[in-house]
């Protein structure tokens, strides 16, 4: 049925052009003949075939256009006409004998559009005489389009001032007057459109009526190009006028696409000094009419007039824009209590938006826009509505745009309560977004309390809100959240211990309950901060005044012990044992024994209790052997112990090799260069000795399982760690041990059994060359290496 329709209608457009094109034709010839009663003939036969009611308003348009082309060139004949010496006045009249109305009626605007040229009557005249004839045609959409026609030819003649048509003094209001005027029947034709026809096309009929709209809405564009129009004349005719046009009306479609209308054709400094009639036009209209757009754009606008220029800033605190603004939401959702959430936030949020740029130092409004969203909000629950949540994405995000600065949103007491309305990942997005904003702004939080309210905003990072299942979230994503959150907090800082102590205090208690896959990524920054803490009371040992409360060293590190336990219990023990090691660093340079010696011991315990992978204890042996070496705070006793346990340890890894590479390292931890009482050769060279043992046991294994030796890596090495301990001065290391190394290495190389290995071979070079060199330097460098042969 559809598609008949739309074919019937395709025939009925093309026989339309079909007759029009035959009677221009006959027009055409008609002019070209000078003849003008044959012109008006096939003109009015020709404007005929507008008067058909079977075309849609789409296809009547191109109709209408066709028409319209063919009327611009018998205006200019017109024009010809009334240069030879016909009278105008005559052809005015001569044209109304059409036979039809609605032909006659467009004869009579071309004919007036030329009467009107020729300045042989006032102006306002003849187009108050045309928009009262064109009253003859109150079918919807002929009507339309004849006074449409109307419009625009009258467009560039209207009486306004500085127009060569310009009349007396009222010259302007007459101007005003017509085009009023034929808005006001425009738009009755086009309210009238919706109640013809039967219910069930109602749909259609909306659709068609909103092809039409910008028919009607063009008369307000002439309306605002009208110079004549000062604020006086708005402010008490035109806009009281038009707006009662509107809430007249009664219709959905029209008061929403006029309103909208009105806000985007005039001048912002208009709307402005009019808040009031245009503001109590809103609770007037129909409840259907969509007025959150409409007031959101009118705000969006004035927001935007006010951050053009700071001299404008004044006007908006004389008429009191934001009382008024505020006041008139607050009806606008009280006349529509069906009103969708996501509306009214967007009202809050144009209004927001509005209050930062005109009283950006007002933060108690911007503070009242949010308190009155969390009233509208109250009850609701959390939001599950996608663009509502991202409507709220936006409000929050418009104080922080504005400032650039969190610390200033913070002060707003109702931010991290409209907050709560948030679902748990759009409530991430939000700390995100918080976030992202103090990492660019570079924003410094240096206040406890600040923290305490930072971390509230963001606890949608830092903890499992209710109802959120963690293991459903993107591996990557909450990667990148979570380190977020760690840069976060390197940059919380105070120069004053006690406030940055109270600072990590906050931050520990928030972090501890983000669960075991969080605390990886949020301990280490929190350890690190402290460990600054400590370096910058680096030396203080108890306050001087004696206060219990004060921050010192020993008082951070029990919190960073307890801090980092909460590591081991995850478990992350690797991660653990790093921090302890870092821990136990910065109390040896405090000089702080009994500290340091506690983080070693845990260091250990997670070593023999947590750490079974093999790499992992390769990893770890390792840094405990080089964190102990550089440690001078431990008396003899408790650096023996600790040695002893590492030396042990080291002899127990998995495979030989890194036995061998655990114990020859281990030989750093009895001669320590700027410790003189570090310095026992002998336990240095039982190290070695040991190492050795280990790499032939290696050899032999590998010979037993594979047939061959293996490489000589382990050799070359240790002969390395020879030659170190021999040129740091190290008694037990002699020219004889030295040299005894050499030959096994050669000899091992030469064997039949061994397996060559490229890189070895060059490793063992390139020692050699060292040795060479050495003995070249001469004095007693070279004299120390004079007697090894190479």
């Amino acid at each position: 049925m559809i598609a008949d329709g739309v074919e019937d209608e395709e025939k009925w457009l093309a026989a339309g052009i079909a007759g029009l094109q035959q009677n221009a034709f006959y027009m055409h010839r008609a002019l070209d003949s000078n003849n003008l009663r044959d012109a008006l003939k096939y003109s009015a036969q020709m404007l005929s075939e507008l008067r058909t009611s079977k075309l849609s308003p789409h296809k009547y348009y191109a109709l209408y256009m066709r028409a319209f082309d063919e009327l611009r060139k018998l205006e200019m004949f017109f024009k010809e006409e009334t240069r030879r010496g016909c009278s105008v006045v005559d052809l005015y009249e001569l044209v109304q004998h059409a036979g039809n109305i609605l032909p006659r009626l467009y004869l009579l605007c071309t004919v007036g559009s030329v009467y009107i040229k020729s300045k042989e009557a006032p102006a306002k005249d003849v187009l108050k005489d045309l928009v009262e004839m064109c009253r003859g045609i109150q079918h919807p959409v002929r009507g339309l389009f004849l006074r449409s026609y109307l419009a625009q030819v009258s467009r560039d003649k209207l009486p306004d001032i500085g127009s060569e048509y310009e009349g007396d003094a009222d010259t302007a209001v007459d101007a005003v007057e017509f085009v009023l005027q034929n808005f006001t029947e425009m738009n009755k034709l086009w309210v009238r459109m919706q109640h013809q026809g039967p219910a069930r096309e109602k749909e259609k009929r909306e659709k068609e009526r909103s092809e039409l709209r910008d028919l009607v809405g063009k008369n307000l564009h002439v309306l605002s190009q009208i110079e004549g129009i000062d604020l006086d004349m708005y402010k008490d005719s035109v806009l009281p006028r038009v707006i009662e046009q509107v809430v007249n009306c009664k219709d959905e479609i029209a008061q929403y696409y006029l309103m909208d209308c009105i806000i985007q054709v005039f001048p912002d400094e208009y709307h402005l000094q009019t808040l009031d009639v245009l503001l109590g036009a809103f609770p007037q209209l129909q409840p259907t009419v969509d007025i959150k757009t409409v007031l959101s754009r009118l705000m969006e606008r004035l927001s935007n007039y006010a951050a053009s220029s700071a001299d404008v800033l004044p006007e908006f605190l004389q008429v009191e824009a934001f009382a008024k603004l505020n006041n008139a939401i607050g009806k606008v959702i009280e006349a529509q209590p069906d009103m969708p959430i996501l509306g009214v936030i967007t009202l809050y949020s144009s209004l927001l938006t509005f209050t930062l740029h005109v009283h950006p130092d007002r933060l108690d409004y911007a503070d009242q826009v949010l308190g009155a969203c969390v009233t509208k909000l109250s009850g609701k629950g959390k939001l599950e509505e996608n663009k509502a949540t991202k409507q709220i994405v936006a409000l929050l995000s418009a104080p922080l745009d504005k400032y650039n600065d969190i610390v200033t949103a913070l002060k707003l007491s109702n931010y991290p309560r409209v907050l709560e309305y948030l679902d748990t990942e759009t409530n991430k997005v939000m700390s995100t977004v918080i976030i992202q904003s103090i990492m660019k702004n570079k924003t410094r939080i240096s206040t406890a309390d600040r923290v305490e309210a930072l971390f509230e905003l963001i606890k949608g990072l830092i903890k499992d809100l209710d109802g959120a299942v963690l293991d459903e979230v993107d591996e990557d994503d909450f990667k990148e959240e979570q380190n977020s959150v760690a840069r976060l907090i390197q940059l919380l800082h105070n120069d004053d211990p006690e406030e940055m102590f109270k600072i990590i205090c906050t931050v520990r208690k928030h972090i501890l309950g983000g669960g075991p896959k969080r605390l990886p990524f949020t301990v280490p920054p929190l350890v690190f901060s402290s460990l600054k803490l400590v370096r910058q009371l680096q030396g203080q040992d108890e306050n001087p005044f004696g206060e219990e409360e004060s921050t010192t060293p020993k008082k951070i590190f029990l919190l960073l012990n307890q801090t980092v336990e909460t590591l081991s219990n995850i478990p992350a023990p690797e991660l653990a044992l790093q921090l302890y090691l870092q821990c136990a660093e910065a109390a040896n340079d405090c000089d702080l024994e009994p500290v340091a010696y506690e983080f070693f011991t845990q260091a250990f315990i997670l070593y023999e209790e947590e750490i079974s992978d093999s790499r992992a204890q390769i990893t770890a042996i390792h840094l405990i052997i080089g964190t102990l070496q550089r440690m001078h705070v431990f008396g003899v006793e408790n650096r023996d112990t600790l040695t002893h346990k590492a030396t042990g340890y080291s002899a127990k890894l998995l495979k030989k090799p890194d036995q061998c590479r655990a114990v020859y390292a281990c030989s750093h931890l009895f001669w320590v260069d700027d410790q003189d009482n570090v310095k026992d050769g002998e336990r240095v060279l039982l190290c070695l000795k040991r190492a050795l043992r280990i790499a032939n046991a290696a050899q032999q294994m590998s010979n037993a399982a594979r047939g061959s030796t293996g490489s000589v890596t382990l050799f070359v090495e240790i002969l390395n760690k020879y030659l170190y301990f021999f040129e740091k001065g190290n008694p037990q290391i002699n020219v004889a041990a030295i040299q005894s190394l050499i030959e096994l290495v050669t000899t091992e190389m030469q064997s039949d059994s061994s397996t060559p290995d490229p890189a070895a071979d060059a490793f063992f070079s390139s020692t050699l060359r060292y040795i060479e060199f050495q003995k070249q330097k001469g004095g007693a460098v070279g004299e120390k290496y004079e007697p090894i042969k190479v």
